[in-house]
């Protein structure tokens, strides 16, 4: 405990610069008292590249003297919408602010920018939020999305003899640290009666992963889309079991910082409404998303049709329900060793009336 704090402290001390926000490993040295090797941030010069395209792409070159910076999404989200039709752009421009749509591997390098200043808004799974609260970051859950199990799948080789959970006993299994996969490995492994312990776990991200998985490096790999499908469609792996039918038992969130929430609520507004406005787009058009995003995802549009079915499009309300589920990934993390102390998760949530402020009526009528 005493080196996770001298660990924190020195880096939460250190001046990084947005130019090197991917190469912020503070974080990832802070989890190090996990059980598995850490993984590595995206190159600097692609998430440069990445920016400089979104900049021209989202009115850069306006009088904006602020900035808000929203991870890029790859995936059928209501985030990839946005950045790819330009809306958001165009009402935080009247705002005066510029957006930026710098990407990032994961949830768990998103979360390390968001600390680092780097991030504004975050979108990822349940168990990242839970990781960056137990290494003290001031994070905050702004809203709640649905769950999308289907969409997150466990990979195995397409001629692999493993037909089952249970055949991952003492195999390679590689997933990204704290993410989504990593958590959905834990209930899989424990439903079949299994430990996290029976598997060989290979931290990796997924770019990583996904050269692991096609040369044979290791057994499985739980991940989400795009990764899945392309695996699939390719012939290098198939399906064992994904994240549908009740394996999946949490939400994906949206998240900040305490600063930029404090700071920016009228801009946080704004985007969540224009993020409903998505949702409820991305739902009722799939053929129309899946023109829109087939460059982004690279899948062609027919394809991108068939996986819109794993999605569900839906903000949630943020409630007691959502706070408690919470609650119980930071103890399940906790009691396996994986995060240095326990957490509160309801010091990252806000009060049902700051909700009321910033959250959509149309979702709020949900409640």
């Amino acid at each position: 405990m005493k080196d996770f704090k001298k660990q924190f402290a020195f880096w939460k001390n250190q001046r990084i610069t947005r130019r090197h926000a991917l190469f912020a490993f503070g974080y990832s040295l802070v989890l190090s008292t996990t059980l598995f090797s850490c993984s590595n941030s995206p190159d600097n010069s692609q998430q440069q590249a990445a920016s400089s395209a979104s900049n021209a792409a989202s009115g850069s070159n306006t009088t904006a003297d602020k900035v808000i910076r929203i991870v890029r999404s790859k995936q059928l989200t209501a985030l990839a919408v946005l950045e790819q039709k330009g809306i958001l752009a165009e009402r935080l421009k009247a705002l005066g602010y510029r957006v930026e749509w710098p990407e990032f591997a994961a949830g768990l390098q998103q979360l390390e920018a968001l600390n680092a200043g780097a991030l504004d808004i975050a979108l990822t799974a349940e168990s990242p939020p839970v990781f960056s609260q137990a290494a003290g970051a001031p994070l905050v859950y702004l809203a709640a999305n649905s769950s999308d199990g289907q969409a997150v799948s466990l990979l195995v080789p397409k001629n692999s003899p493993i037909k089952s959970v249970k055949d991952l006993k003492g195999k390679k299994v590689a997933f990204q640290k704290a993410s989504i996969g990593h958590y959905l490995i834990v209930r899989a492994v424990e439903k079949e009666g299994l430990k996290l312990s029976d598997i060989e776990s290979v931290s990796l991200p997924p770019p990583d992963a996904n050269v692991a998985f096609s040369q044979g490096r290791v057994d499985a790999w739980f991940i989400w889309e795009p990764f899945v499908t392309r695996n699939v469609q390719n012939g290098t792996g198939r399906v064992l079991v994904d994240g549908g039918n009740g394996l999946r038992d949490t939400n994906n969130f949206l998240s900040t910082n305490r600063k930029f929430y404090e700071e920016n609520r009228e801009v946080i507004k704004v985007f969540l409404e224009e993020v409903q406005k998505a949702q409820n787009w991305s739902k009722n058009n799939p053929k129309e998303i899946a023109k829109l995003l087939s460059a982004t995802t690279q899948l062609d549009p027919p394809t991108l049709e068939i996986m819109h079915k794993k999605y569900d499009f839906t903000l949630i309300p943020i409630t007691e329900v959502i706070i408690n589920k919470q609650q119980e990934v930071a103890e399940k993390w906790y009691s396996l060793g994986l995060i240095p102390k326990k957490v509160n998760v309801r010091d990252g949530f806000l009060t049902p009336e700051q909700y009321a402020e910033i959250t959509p009526k149309e979702i709020l009528a949900k409640n």
